[in-house]
């Protein structure tokens, strides 16, 4: 989405523009979000997540975290598939995906550049339009690249009767879809202005992104009254060291350097699917089971360029 400047790493308090991003984000997420069917958790053998604490909850950030690679750039191919844009664009989300994959990290300039691809691509379509595409986009790039073993934690807390949110910078749209298909409560993502129904190609605010999204769960938290320091949160990068400090558990999953040492400074559980090692710390739910080994090695993807 748009490049306002929020990417740079040393800028970590939020700004009018973040709360005001957090607050769309946590509105949008609460209108849309669908009651979920409860798994009795009879099989729940840690005292985390707490079985029935309706003052708790769990924030998932999706890139890296709960899917592999970048959900924006699967929604990119997916597009270009349905020719919203040329093949040079596509060559372009093709790299920025293969970095993203290959170092495990987020790029400032790639971010921002998808962003304002994606701005710009959709300026002009419907809401509805780019609704009904996402779910089968899903269908063919994502669903497939959901780690089992954080799919497991979340599990966790939906048996134990918590409400589970997705917490990214990617469109809400898309992010509404993925939570929808796993079963999740919800999701907080970043809001593209529209009129009538009619993408504008503007932000509200800026992405949900750093301290943006921080305010989103704080805003979601307030609302749902929800007590943070019993909920959970979930995450991959340094970026979300704002979310993840709002919680009372923290969450280090595949995290890159700086949320690793972090993390470990602070006796944050940590969790690495991309190897199946163990993590650093022991704490993970024991309801996750099988399905938290299960996450193995990130599968290798396969990356086409055509030429005219």
């Amino acid at each position: 989405m748009a490049a306002l400047g929020w990417l740079t790493p040393r800028r970590r308090s939020a700004t009018a523009r973040s709360v005001l991003a957090g607050e769309a984000s946590a509105e949008a997420a609460r209108k849309s979000s669908q009651e979920v069917e409860e798994t009795p958790g009879t099989e729940l053998e840690s005292q985390f997540p707490v079985l029935g604490d309706d003052k708790a909850a769990a924030f998932f950030d999706l890139d890296n975290t709960v899917m592999q690679g970048a959900a924006l750039f699967h929604f990119g191919r997916g597009l270009y598939k349905r020719k919203f844009f040329e093949t040079r664009e596509l060559a372009k989300f093709a790299w920025q995906q293969a970095w993203f994959r290959l170092a495990g990290v987020e790029d400032p300039e790639h971010m921002q550049e998808a962003r304002d691809s994606a701005l710009s691509i959709v300026k002009g379509h419907r809401v509805a339009e780019l609704q009904s595409i996402g779910e089968e986009i899903y269908d063919e790039y994502m669903a497939e690249r959901i780690w089992p073993g954080t799919r497991a934690l979340a599990q966790a807390h939906l048996d134990a009767g918590q409400k589970v949110w997705l917490v990214t910078a990617a469109p809400v749209e898309i992010a509404q879809v993925i939570a929808r298909r796993l079963g999740l409560t919800g999701a907080l993502g970043t809001v593209a202005e529209s009129v009538d129904g009619v993408y504008t190609g503007k932000l509200v605010g800026e992405p949900l992104h750093g301290p943006a999204k921080a305010e989103a769960v704080r805003a979601l938290a307030a609302a749902e009254g929800l007590d943070l320091s019993r909920c959970a949160a979930y995450s991959d990068s340094h970026n979300d060291i704002p979310m993840l400090s709002l919680v009372g558990h923290p969450y280090a999953i595949n995290p890159d350097t700086k949320l690793r040492k972090h993390a470990r400074q602070l006796d944050w559980r940590l969790r690495d699917y991309r190897t199946g090692r163990k993590a650093a710390k022991v704490g993970i739910p024991a309801a996750a089971g099988v399905g938290a080994v299960a996450g193995g090695t990130a599968a290798a993807i396969a990356l086409h360029k055509r030429r005219r």
